[in-house]
């Protein structure tokens, strides 16, 4: 069962779509159980495939810190078929790269996502044409406003490209705003990678957007230039695999934040 785990992990700690390419290579898995399910463990609910635990590609027990989320963890197993299809089982990978590749790296994590207040999506903007110019300003302005009143970290805005230096105030002050706790860490480091904002990633773990209006935000662009010249389809599919781990880290800042607030 390892080389299964081994897919469904994807292997991967750091990048959510390497984790996802991973998992569409080797043979596929037939389904060797009956029906998933949980149990209470020292670390929270651990995941179980006909009554015995599940165990990662270390060793470590498969467990979810919250009910709400093993209980979503073992619905991705009983929905498997015949043939089990890690694509459609991103809290799995995930409750894998947390217990071999985050628990002992939280600080790294923090770092990586630290970088992104340096050169931040939401500090780049249009200079034309207007309606994009107004529509970022709509779109990013808010977690650029809150992150300066509540955090403390007022950054500079640039035109074009051309990079700007932020100041060491200011990312400190976004930095001191990270969570120490894995589960956190690990699923803002998702949303961080696969928007290209740690800012967003914070105004979604503290709820000051939700993910809908994060995920806009981090596809302003893209959006403008579909509305444009049309959609490409290639780009359109890899959009789509990379909102399924978006929404599965989501929906794991929600769940820890309720636990802990």
């Amino acid at each position: 069962m390892r080389e299964l785990f081994d897919e469904v992990a994807g292997n991967s700690p750091l990048d959510p779509q390497e984790a996802v390419r991973r998992t569409t290579r080797g043979p596929s898995r037939k389904r060797f159980y009956a029906r998933a399910g949980l149990v209470e463990s020292p670390d929270g609910f651990a995941i179980t495939l006909d009554d015995k635990p599940i165990r990662t590609p270390s060793g470590r027990a498969l467990a979810a810190p919250t009910r709400e989320i093993a209980d979503a963890i073992v619905a991705e197993w009983d929905a498997q078929q015949e043939i089990i299809d890690p694509l459609t089982m991103p809290l799995t990978r995930f409750a894998n790269t947390v217990a071999d590749a985050v628990v002992d790296r939280v600080g790294a994590l923090a770092d990586d996502i630290a970088k992104y207040f340096e050169t931040d999506l939401l500090f780049y903007r249009a200079g034309h044409p207007q309606a994009l110019v107004a529509r970022e300003a709509a779109l990013w302005d808010p977690p650029l406003f809150w992150a300066a009143d509540v955090l403390g970290a007022r950054f500079i805005l640039a035109e074009g490209i051309v990079h700007v230096r932020q100041s060491d105030q200011a990312i400190q002050a976004a930095r001191a705003a990270l969570p120490t706790n894995p589960w956190s860490i690990a699923a803002l480091h998702v949303v961080t990678t696969l928007t290209g904002s740690a800012l967003l990633g914070l105004a979604l773990m503290r709820g000051v957007l939700d993910s809908d209006q994060v995920w806009a935000a981090a596809h302003v662009d893209e959006d403008w230039n579909i509305e444009q010249w049309g959609v490409d389809e290639e780009v359109a599919a890899r959009r789509a695999a990379r909102l399924v781990d978006f929404r599965a880290a989501a929906r794991i800042l929600k769940a820890v934040n309720s636990m802990e607030g």
